[in-house]
């Protein structure tokens, strides 16, 4: 069986990561004189287009931008995805690799997040979008505070990264659908701030279910160390 580093255990499980094509594409992007950080630093910079399209979009409100903003964040997403496997299975770590693989993360998540509020109709669409981009990087926080505690790593939801990116991907692909259909309901202009509103409730629970199953395994684990040495004793 092969060995596990701490690093490597703490990975987001995803499924994608089996997948043939996606296989495929890691090892053709190990082979080539790309390190993993430069992948890790690409999806900020898909991150920044999308907000420079959403920016626009607000002055200029072109429905085409709207599918710029959702396919940015899926780019982003791949980028997420690859630099950990030409890293890990690649063979291509680096001794700074964990600090590429995080923070850029807390960049590209506030900044995506931000260029939904210029697409929000309600006078509190951008407040929506604040708070939601603000607890998002609270939610990572909690996560890697938990593993510096020597917790496992949690990335449970219900308003993970791959749900929150979900979420605005679809609320995008949304929009721009009700604006290309003159016949569909004309509330579906307030997509992105209903999308904002179970962000904001999705990331309070997520930070708070992380920091309950932090204080959990603490207290099980010093159960745990007070039963040993209990039996120490006997």
């Amino acid at each position: 069986m092969k060995h596990q580093t701490k690093s490597e255990e703490n990975r987001r499980p995803l499924a994608v990561r089996d997948v043939a094509l996606t296989k495929q594409v890691a090892v053709w992007l190990s082979q080539k004189q790309i390190t993993p950080n430069q992948i890790s630093l690409m999806s900020i910079v898909f991150a920044v287009f999308g907000f420079a399209a959403m920016f626009w979009y607000q002055s200029r409100p072109i429905s085409g931008l709207l599918l710029i903003a959702a396919v940015c964040i899926q780019l982003r997403l791949l980028c997420n995805l690859f630099d950990g496997m030409v890293a890990v299975e690649g063979g291509k770590k680096t001794p700074a690799g964990e600090l590429f693989n995080d923070v850029p993360d807390r960049i590209a998540d506030p900044l995506l997040i931000l260029a939904a509020g210029f697409a929000t109709q309600s006078e509190y669409g951008m407040m929506l979008a604040w708070l939601s981009a603000l607890i998002a990087v609270l939610t990572a926080y909690v996560r890697v505070l938990g593993v510096s505690m020597g917790c496992p790593a949690d990335f449970r939801g219900p308003m993970a990264k791959q749900h929150r990116m979900a979420l605005l991907t679809g609320s995008f692909i949304l929009l721009f659908l009700s604006q290309a259909f003159s016949w569909l309901p004309e509330i579906l202009g307030y997509t992105i701030d209903a999308a904002l509103a179970v962000m904001v409730i999705g990331t309070l629970i997520t930070t708070w279910r992380r920091l309950r199953g932090i204080y959990r395994f603490k207290a099980e684990e010093a159960e745990q160390q007070v039963h040993q040495a209990e039996g120490k004793h006997d």
